[in-house]
């Protein structure tokens, strides 16, 4: 028998694992990718605006992100916006698109970016167990469940738990494995 209260705590424990797996996109690999300007935005007409609604990323050489703005005009903007945003690359601006060079991976940035995802890990674990904690107080809260019934429902919800904070652990070791690999 499933509880609805489980069905709605694997809702949110997968809606938890897939933006977990969305940030882990914002690791710099050593390779470029336009997910690692992600969360970048800029200061469009008086707005914060994402960059990719502002402006076409795309990669060249797969280690040069080109990021052309849809209004030339806001060029200084989405430049200003690259600098604040802290990506360990310097944008150059060359009055038409803005290329950000990614660098190659020291070893030492390596480490850096493999304790950044064990962080967003460990981050996205407290949140599949926050979700396991509501819905083990909403079950104790039924009154229309019999004591059988909450002990089926909570080691149910442990179980996905478990699946889900697996699932977290492997995406962060694949994450790390690419970050690592040379």
């Amino acid at each position: 028998m499933t509880y609805p209260v489980v069905e709605s705590a694997e809702e949110k424990m997968m809606m938890a694992l897939e933006y977990f797996e969305e940030e882990l996109g914002t690791i710099r690999t050593g390779a470029a990718n336009p997910s690692m300007l992600k969360n970048v935005t800029v200061d469009y007409y008086g707005s914060p605006t994402p960059l990719n609604q502002i402006a076409g990323i795309k990669v060249e050489e797969g280690r040069i992100l080109v990021i052309k703005p849809y209004d030339p005009s806001s060029l200084k903007d989405i430049e200003k916006a690259c600098n604040k945003a802290d990506l360990g690359i310097a944008p150059q601006n060359d009055g038409t698109v803005i290329r950000l060079a990614v660098p190659k991976l020291t070893g030492e940035t390596r480490k850096e970016m493999t304790k950044k995802v064990s962080k967003m890990a460990e981050s996205a674990k407290v949140q599949i167990r926050n979700i396991r904690r509501d819905a083990n107080q909403t079950i104790k809260k039924d009154a229309s469940m019999d004591e059988d019934n909450q002990k089926d429902a909570e080691k149910d919800i442990q179980k996905l738990t478990d699946k889900y904070i697996d699932q977290i652990d492997e995406a962060a070791d694949k994450k790390s494995a690419e970050v690592m690999k040379v």
